[in-house]
């Protein structure tokens, strides 16, 4: 079905001019999901999905990917500081191969080093709330991962 990148040329190479994409930032707990406009120049923020099982979680991607026309997505890697890779990476791949086996989507993984700090320390300089950041800081960072790919795909 659907194949995991990494190179992010050959990514960008797969979609037409007005294909939109999804941004994804995997927790334990939620998945916070970021949608481009048609013209992948601007990521915002879509939903947070609370985690269950796998395959509730997936259906619910793949029915927000139906009504908004979605063709690939950008999921967020975790990888270490130091340019290694933890427990994170490997339950981020294993969500990436079962996404894959489900959907054409294509997947691109995408470095997320510092991502939920910054969605923090915006939220936090437009004095949200404590509960409010909790509600939103997923699909913020979500936000920040797919527009860091949209603005490298636009630099390409």
């Amino acid at each position: 079905m659907g194949e995991t990148y990494s190179d992010i040329s050959a990514f960008k190479a797969l979609f037409t001019a007005s294909e939109q994409l999804f941004g994804l930032d995997l927790g334990t707990k939620t998945i916070g999901v970021a949608l481009c406009d048609v013209t992948r120049m601007i990521a915002s923020p879509l939903e947070t999905i609370r985690r269950t099982k796998f395959t509730a979680d997936a259906a619910r991607l793949f029915e927000l990917a139906a009504a908004h026309g979605v063709a690939g997505l950008v999921l967020g890697f975790p990888i270490n500081m130091d340019g290694t890779e933890g427990p994170r990476c490997q339950a981020t791949r294993a969500f990436a191969r079962n996404i894959n086996r489900l959907s054409p989507m294509p997947v691109l993984l995408w470095d997320e080093r510092l991502t939920t700090a910054e969605a923090e320390r915006m939220l936090i300089e437009a004095d949200a709330s404590r509960r409010r950041r909790a509600e939103v800081i997923d699909k913020l960072a979500a936000t920040i991962i797919l527009q860091g790919a949209l603005d490298r795909m636009r630099a390409m």
